[in-house]
């Protein structure tokens, strides 16, 4: 008897699995599960944008307060989606109008290392002072490290608001 209880033993725990390899097994593949979860969540993390995205237009004021000419530096307010938050923020462009009344309006950050450049009126060039790279008016690059024209914001003009879209990236010239 007592060896046929051993032999029927021997053979439950070879032809099927035991609790206890049922059990290893599900903790193997439910650690395997998080720790997956865990690598791609870093990895998205670490290797996705950091930029927050722009959630649309945004008024920059009355075009009428603008002069003809020089560039000047507008203020405004910006909203931005950052993951599951709505973050209102300042944000400044660099608005030229031309004779002809066509608006531009380029963003602050020098297409070099994203440094903040200033317009120098008696150059009548943008400057960075960081790293020394020169724009002209029309934000293509005179001279530095600079590689590309000044991105520029989307424009629309509508009555006397000047509104703002997203940043579109110069291509290289």
């Amino acid at each position: 008897m007592r060896l046929k209880n051993a032999m029927e033993q021997t053979m439950r725990k070879s032809n099927g699995i035991n609790r206890r390899g049922f059990i290893t097994g599900a903790i193997c593949t439910l650690a395997s599960l998080m720790g997956g979860v865990f690598a791609t969540s870093v990895s998205t993390y670490l290797l996705g944008n950091p930029q927050a995205e722009d959630t649309g237009w945004a008024d920059a004021g009355d075009i009428s307060d603008l002069q003809p000419g020089a560039p000047q530096q507008v203020s405004f307010s910006r909203s931005r989606e950052d993951g599951w938050r709505l973050q209102n923020e300042r944000a400044t462009a660099w608005v030229v109008i031309d004779d002809h009344m066509d608006v531009t309006a380029f963003s602050p950050r020098c297409t070099h290392l994203g440094c903040a450049y200033h317009w120098q009126a008696n150059r009548k060039e943008f400057v960075c002072p960081c790293h020394g790279s020169v724009f002209g008016e029309d934000g293509h690059v005179v001279s530095g490290p600079a590689d590309r024209p000044l991105d520029r914001y989307a424009v629309k003009v509508d009555a006397d608001r000047l509104w703002l879209g997203p940043i579109e990236r110069a291509k290289n010239s």
